[in-house]
């Protein structure tokens, strides 16, 4: 009989039924029935010690596993059989775990036992919010700099960033005066935008580190990196003056070329006979050279008169031809001495957009101090007199019917000038002119701006629909807009 209740039983060393074993032996002795979470309210993290910080949903496997793990070392000596959340409020910092436990007691009898285990969860900041309260929470910048006197090729940049979503990594992003910085919280992400840079952009950069702090105990350094990028000081529409050395090496090109688009290289065009080349950057940094003007320094000239160059014999070891634009001399005067005689004479690649009568932006080199050590040694019979660079339009008339816009990026910015937006407007241009730059852009339709008709068409590049995109705008109330009335 059982020593309990007295039911008969089979004899065993403990001399009591199963339901009476149950009663007297706890398999669960031992194992804690409280716990405690650590849950970060900012970036809504729960901590898994020591030290990593996981993103976990209510009632869901991963913070099944991390509560286990809490009790882990107790569950070794019992068998665990099932484990589930009991429903609670999801304010209530409460998560309480139902498990099911088996254990074999005395002679075979194997027991099970179902309990409640609760965890209190608690608030505490982890370390990289608690970083960003104190203004102390970069670890890696990234600073790209570029010495020229305007800013497109950043304005470039700042698309490109935005097309890849290069920027969802960054903690700050500031704009000084002759670049930008990145900040970041991490060493990877900084370095992982170091190698973007040097696809999209001919550039050098170097890297440093600053020694924070050391613990000698466990030998952990805290770092903070510092990487600088330099772009190569020329942009679209710049003049140049190559090397001797360079200039031969690219299929003797003439010495003084027109910068027509910087991608990852430098695409150089010659005047005189349409040949192109590409410079990388590293072959820039063997071999530098400046641009002769400053953008702010462009003049207005009127054609008087052009003729078209269909043949051009080419000469010893010459590279390739640009198939995109045509050769043609042109008889050119300034707009500012419309009341002389004075007229200059030059070859130009622009032979397939200019007519008689049009004005066009170039450069005197006539009438200029170049103060550049390759242009000076040159044979002053090889530097021509006038290097026309685009054709000129009418400014407002294009802002006018711009019925397309572009996003820019969050940046902490200094006092910006009207400099500024006359730089931006001339980006804006390039990209209405250049079509190979426009396809690493999003192009956002304007709506607000309504599409002209082509009668008062002056000829000026235009954007076309195909290549805009829709902007997304979601509105607040599903039912039309805020407040709007229900539709039926």
């Amino acid at each position: 009989l059982c020593c309990q209740c007295g039911v008969p039983i089979p004899p065993n060393p403990a001399n009591m039924c199963v339901g009476c074993l149950r009663a007297q032996v706890d398999i669960t002795e031992g194992i804690p029935k409280q716990g405690t979470v650590h849950f970060c309210k900012q970036c809504e993290r729960y901590l898994q010690p020591p030290g990593t910080w996981i993103q976990c949903a209510l009632e869901s496997r991963e913070l099944l596993a991390l509560c286990l793990k809490k009790i882990k070392a107790s569950l070794s000596k019992v068998r665990l059989i099932d484990a589930g959340f009991i429903w609670t409020e999801p304010h209530s910092k409460r998560l309480k775990l139902k498990l099911t436990v088996q254990k074999e007691v005395i002679n075979g009898a194997v027991l099970q036992q179902v309990f409640v285990v609760e965890y209190i969860v608690q608030s505490q900041m982890c370390e990289d919010c608690h970083r960003i309260e104190a203004k102390d929470f970069w670890k890696a910048v990234v600073q790209v700099r570029q010495k020229t006197v305007h800013k497109k090729t950043f304005y470039y940049l700042e698309q490109l960033i935005l097309k890849h979503r290069l920027h969802q990594n960054t903690l700050r992003i500031k704009e000084i005066h002759d670049g930008l910085d990145f900040y970041y919280s991490s060493k990877q992400y900084a370095q992982k935008m170091v190698d973007f840079l040097q696809c999209t952009v001919p550039c050098r950069s170097k890297s440093s580190q600053r020694l924070i702090s050391h613990d000698i105990h466990s030998n952990v350094y805290n770092y903070k990196s510092t990487f600088s990028v330099e772009i190569v000081p020329i942009c679209k529409d710049n003049v140049v003056c190559l090397s001797p050395k360079l200039a031969q090496s690219l299929g003797n090109m003439s010495q003084i070329c027109v910068c027509i688009r910087v991608t990852s290289t430098i695409h150089l065009i010659d005047p005189r006979t349409l040949q192109i080349a590409e410079i990388d950057g590293n072959t820039y940094w063997r071999h530098p050279f400046n641009s002769l003007f400053h953008p702010k320094q462009l003049e207005e000239f009127i054609i008087m008169d052009i003729n078209r160059v269909h043949e051009k014999k080419k000469g010893a070891g010459a590279g390739a031809r640009s198939n995109k634009h045509t050769l043609a001399e042109a008889w050119v005067r300034k707009t500012s001495e419309l009341d002389t005689d004075h007229q200059y004479f030059c070859c130009t690649h622009l032979g397939h957009i200019l007519n008689p009568g049009d004005l066009v932006l170039g450069f005197d080199l006539a009438n200029c101090n170049l103060n550049d050590e390759f242009a000076n040694k040159m044979n002053p019979q090889h530097i021509p007199d006038v290097v026309l660079i685009k054709k000129s339009y009418d400014r407002s008339r294009r802002q006018r019917r711009r019925n397309w816009k572009l996003k820019e990026l969050e940046r902490d910015r200094e006092a910006t000038d009207t400099d500024d937006e006359r730089q931006y407007q001339d980006f804006l241009e390039d990209l209405e002119e250049d079509e190979t730059i426009r396809k690493n852009v999003n192009i956002y339709r304007n709506a607000d701006i309504p599409v002209e008709s082509d009668t008062d068409d002056d000829g000026a590049p235009r954007i076309s629909l195909a290549e805009m995109l829709e902007d997304l705008h979601i509105s607040q109330d599903a039912t039309g807009g805020e407040g709007a009335e229900m539709l039926t």
